[in-house]
């Protein structure tokens, strides 16, 4: 296994959306570690501080090429990342083994007609964000006496598709805009493999957020981790997107309405435990009513809606084998 450095440039990123015509960013085997860039707010860079804006994140917000700008979206993504041999029908185990902060400042933006209140709020709000990196706290509001301790994720994580112009907004069974602040290392985040490669994308980092994401963002940041891609041919059985962290496994549901989002993630979970418990479906269902716990994962990224449920390790046996 090799380990490798993936720096975010004009030509490693790529601006709004997902596509299948990208050229990959970096070519890995199954296996291989990755320190990853990421960048955050290419929308709000004019409005900044200096504190905002390294060389390297000015030069993509003012000199990135038509032809990585690919759809409508608001996130820069590092990638695509091309993983030898892998191939549609299988599954990617993304590693989140670290992440930090790469700046002391990040924001959080309200727009009307957005967020979990669309019609309550008339006027744009954006703010910039100290972050005392050195105590892993945020004071907001700023002067408020209100420390909150940093929660460090990547947003989004995600495999292309067919299209060329996927917007970034919306999550799905690929991945993309999850917004899951479980997803915290250590964790795996287990995707499907819809075209040769994978062609995995990482950016949109929060420093933290609440569930829900109500106001539209959680604080939004420029982010570096470590991760890890593996390729599995024998997991397509898996209710996917499935994660696991330090305590607990999560299924997630994705839909326009959070109803139906939470019908899709407890149908996963009911999917998860009888196949890897050997639940009956009565059984798998009456241990979701008891010990499940489902939670809204955003209400903001449409046209999706997320709803995860969790299943906390502590409960089960043994450890779940896949």
């Amino acid at each position: 296994m090799a380990h490798h450095i993936l720096k975010a440039t004009c030509e490693t990123v790529h601006f709004g959306g997902f596509s299948s015509q990208l050229p990959p960013a970096l070519t890995v085997c199954s296996g291989d570690t990755i320190t990853v860039e990421t960048f955050s707010g290419l929308p709000v860079y004019q409005q900044a501080p200096p504190e905002f804006l390294p060389p390297a994140f000015l030069e993509i917000c003012q000199c990135l090429s038509k032809e990585r700008r690919v759809a409508a979206g608001p996130h820069l993504l590092t990638g695509p990342i091309y993983i030898e041999e892998a191939a549609p029908g299988e599954v990617l185990e993304v590693r989140l083994n670290a992440v930090w902060p790469l700046l002391p400042v990040g924001f959080t933006l309200m727009s009307p007609g957005k967020g979990g209140l669309p019609d309550r709020f008339g006027q744009e709000v954006l703010k910039f964000i100290p972050i005392d990196l050195a105590a892993g706290l945020v004071e907001f509001p700023v002067g408020s006496g209100i420390k909150l301790p940093l929660e460090p994720f990547f947003g989004t994580l995600g495999v292309a598709t067919a299209e060329c112009d996927r917007n970034s907004i919306p999550p799905g069974d690929y991945g993309g805009n999850i917004d899951n602040r479980l997803l915290q290392p250590p964790c795996r985040l287990f995707l499907p493999i819809i075209l040769p490669g994978a062609l995995f994308s990482i950016g949109d980092g929060h420093s933290l957020q609440g569930d829900g994401e109500v106001c539209l963002t959680g604080l939004e940041t420029s982010m570096a981790g470590e991760i890890q891609l593996l390729k599995h041919s024998t997991l397509s059985h898996l209710p996917l997107p499935l994660a696991e962290t330090a305590t607990d496994w999560i299924t997630m549901g994705f839909a326009a309405t959070l109803d139906d989002a939470f019908q899709s993630a407890l149908s996963r979970m009911l999917d998860l435990l009888q196949k890897t418990l050997k639940l009956s479906p009565e059984d798998a269902y009456m241990l979701c009513s008891l010990g499940i716990h489902f939670h809204i994962t955003q209400a903001v990224n449409a046209p999706m809606k997320g709803v995860h449920g969790v299943l906390p390790k502590a409960i089960l046996p043994g450890l779940i084998e896949l």
